[in-house]
């Protein structure tokens, strides 16, 4: 059986109702949509764009990333969290100048090669970068599909041989009309068919949504995972040494880090994780940096 069509209804709702961001507005660079794809991943919108336009006015073209050391990218990443994203957007811009003539690859393929990228970023750069036609799914997007295609309130944990077919099957042959389509349907999870107290009085496809016809129904299947609690946990604490790191020009000594937590057996853990990760350098002697910042 064909799937109601609900790309129609959705890009006018989108083409009349979308949150005017930077990233949608013609002529936006491609190395702007990587960087703010990169940036989106876990951090909310209204984080994102003072950081982004930052960003750019600073590093407008990979190129001009990739000259400066990474501790630079670390430091100008600030509190947006996991700041590896910093280092894999160095990486990347360091091999798109230096492979690539300074522009961002448009295959998907080519995307996926650059370091620290994964199919989403892939798929979302090739869409609303170029308007190449591919399905681009997100926890938004896979919420709405959930509802409105398959009747279930919430989407499971991810499934990509499910979720981008079922994705591919909404959208249309033309290209503008799928990169449009794509966009609203993120849109629409994120403003409409939120995960608690969904707005359905104002939702474009209510009428041929599944999951309403159905009555609501409670969802009975497997649940994605939820992130731990924050406070107190080893991601403070490693946010904790970031920034005291972040904030020295010159190598942060063992007694000046132990100040930033009691628990010396976690800080220790999180020292060392930052260490494996490449987001600090140095040891108990010379003290600790981030990386490159000694360049």
């Amino acid at each position: 059986m064909a799937e109601p069509d609900i790309a129609t209804p959705l890009v006018a709702w989108f083409r009349a109702e979308a949150r005017d961001l930077p990233w949608r507005r013609p002529g936006f660079p491609a190395w702007g949509t990587l960087v703010s794809e990169i940036m989106l991943q876990q951090t909310q919108v209204a984080r994102v764009v003072p950081r982004l336009e930052a960003w750019l006015t600073r590093w407008p073209t990979p190129r001009d990333l990739a000259d400066s050391p990474p501790s630079d990218a670390v430091r100008a990443w600030d509190r947006l969290g996991y700041p590896r994203r910093a280092l894999a957007l160095h990486a990347a811009a360091t091999v798109i100048a230096e492979q690539h003539d300074n522009v961002v690859p448009r295959d998907v393929d080519a995307l996926l090669a650059l370091p620290g990228i994964g199919d989403y970023t892939a798929r979302a750069v090739a869409v609303f970068a170029y308007g190449d036609r591919h399905p681009v799914v997100d926890v938004n997007v896979r919420r709405v599909l959930a509802r409105a295609l398959l009747g279930e309130g919430e989407p499971g944990p991810a499934n990509a041989k499910r979720d981008l077919p079922l994705m591919a099957s909404v959208l249309p042959e033309d290209r503008d009309e799928a990169a449009a389509t794509n966009a609203a349907v993120m849109e629409l999870g994120a403003l409409v068919c939120v995960a608690r107290s969904p707005a359905c009085d104002a939702c474009p496809i209510a009428d041929r949504c599944a999951w309403r016809a159905a009555g609501y129904p409670e969802h009975d299947g497997p649940r994605a995972p939820k992130q731990a609690k924050f406070a107190g946990s080893d991601r403070q604490v490693r946010g904790l040494v970031m920034a005291e790191l972040r904030a020295s020009d010159v190598p942060v000594t063992p007694a000046e880090i132990a100040m930033v937590w009691p628990d010396a057996d976690q800080l220790a853990r999180a020292l060392a994780s930052l260490l494996r990760d490449g987001l600090a350098v140095g040891d108990d002697a010379s003290g600790y940096q981030l990386p490159g910042g000694g360049d």
